[in-house]
């Protein structure tokens, strides 16, 4: 029986009405950009497996250091305890990171991350004597499935049953170079007419929106009143971290720098799962102290495991050499002659560009996950790329090392979808 029978069995998937889509594809071999299916068919995975493996697949200086580690040591409870990965590991991204992150807390996915994040600025006014309850967001931001991370998300979609259960959260627009004015006096208003513990925001880039992009000044002056308000300033950075945006952070295109930031996702090239949430010293001082209340007392089985500190260290590695940079600079440029060679076609609106990601919506009215939203999908796939729209929302995020030739191939199924959809 083929494996995409016998999943049917027993399998659960994500985001997935098995009523309506009881059909998966299994993927049997991943290597680079490439992932394979049973019947041998090659896929380009033009979304790096939701923005993950952006240094390819299988990437055999991040596997052969992890290797070597499962024989050193493979799991051990990091409460009361430390090893030299996590160590090694916190050494080396806070080189990388904003200058005032100084502490790190480690989890296990991206929902967690921003749930920390989100604990942590609640718990910092709670410690410090503060009546400030009130979370605040953007609209339409995604900030994971957990019941903190899913109060703070505005896509309703992935929160229908839940709401009644939620934190108490207000919404600001994000700014567009337009609205920066009245985006900053609805924050203002809200300030006054709430106690505000902490801002939570997807910085340039909200990826389950659409990849939909906002303005670097707008929100730097948004920053810049949470932080003169005594707001603790969150960035989710589980999706735009890590090179994506052509910096190391999205945060590095603002002056006014975050308390918080959650990473996830390429944090580990994914090979294996893991977050973390780090903070400046103002945070983690509110916690320090000899009531051992004060403490944060959060905690997962696997947090800090070994193995997963080795991949997000090769990760760094990748990430700082001179091979990656360049061809983090060689998709920029790429990207920006195709949008360059489809901004005027009929069927595109919306096109815009940051760093390697590449975004726009193709002009036809369609759900989510909708039937023509399907169709379109396996359209890519029949072509051999993996694209996965959001709704209309057409995007590439490939690894880092897509060549040429690669790239091309998804522009050629791209171009074909607008003459056929």
């Amino acid at each position: 029986m083929k494996l995409s029978e016998r999943d049917k069995k027993h399998l659960w998937h994500p985001l997935t009405q098995h009523k309506t889509s009881p059909d998966t594809l299994a993927i049997v071999k991943a290597k680079g950009v490439k992932l394979w299916d049973e019947s041998g068919k090659e896929y380009i995975d033009g979304i790096s497996s939701w923005y993950t493996a952006m240094y390819g697949h299988c990437n055999p200086n991040i596997t052969s250091k992890v290797a070597e580690q499962m024989l050193k040591l493979d799991q051990v409870v990091f409460s009361g305890f430390t090893h030299e990965p996590a160590i090694q590991l916190s050494e080396e991204l806070i080189k990388i990171l904003p200058a005032n992150q100084e502490k790190l807390f480690f989890s296990d996915n991206g929902s967690t991350s921003t749930e920390i994040g989100i604990k942590m600025a609640l718990q910092y006014h709670f410690n410090l004597g503060n009546e400030r309850k009130v979370m605040l967001a953007f609209e339409e931001g995604f900030h994971g499935d957990t019941f903190g991370a899913m109060s703070v998300s505005g896509l309703s979609v992935y929160n229908g049953a839940f709401e009644d259960h939620f934190l108490e959260v207000v919404r600001i627009p994000t700014p567009n170079g337009e609205n920066n004015p009245e985006v900053l006096q609805n924050l203002e208003n809200l300030i006054k007419e709430n106690a505000i513990a902490g801002f939570i925001y997807e910085p340039l880039v909200q990826g389950a929106a659409g990849m939909k992009m906002h303005d670097a000044d707008g929100l730097n002056a948004i920053l810049k009143t949470c932080r003169e308000n005594g707001i603790i300033i969150v960035a989710d950075e589980v999706m735009t971290g890590f090179g994506k945006t052509g910096k190391n952070f999205a945060s590095e295109y603002m002056e006014e720098q975050p308390d918080i930031i959650c990473m996830s996702k390429a944090l580990t090239a994914g090979l294996l799962p893991m977050a973390i949430t780090s903070c400046s010293m103002k945070i983690f001082n509110a916690f320090y102290d000899n009531d051992i209340a004060k403490g944060l007392f959060h905690g997962h089985t696997y947090t800090a495991n070994p193995l997963a500190c080795t991949a997000a260290l090769a990760g760094i590695e990748l990430l700082n050499s001179e091979e990656i940079q360049q061809n983090i600079q060689k998709v920029i440029h790429s990207h920006s002659g195709f949008l360059e060679e489809i901004k005027d076609h009929p069927k595109v609106t919306n096109p815009r560009q940051l760093g390697v990601i590449l975004a726009f919506e193709l002009n036809v009215e369609m759900e989510r996950y909708g039937n023509l939203r399907n169709k379109l999908f396996q359209h890519f796939m029949g072509n051999g790329v993996f694209l996965r729209p959001l709704g209309n929302t057409i995007y590439i995020l490939a690894p880092y090392v897509i060549s040429q030739e690669e790239l091309q191939k998804v522009y050629d199924s791209i171009l074909s979808a607008l003459e056929i959809f």
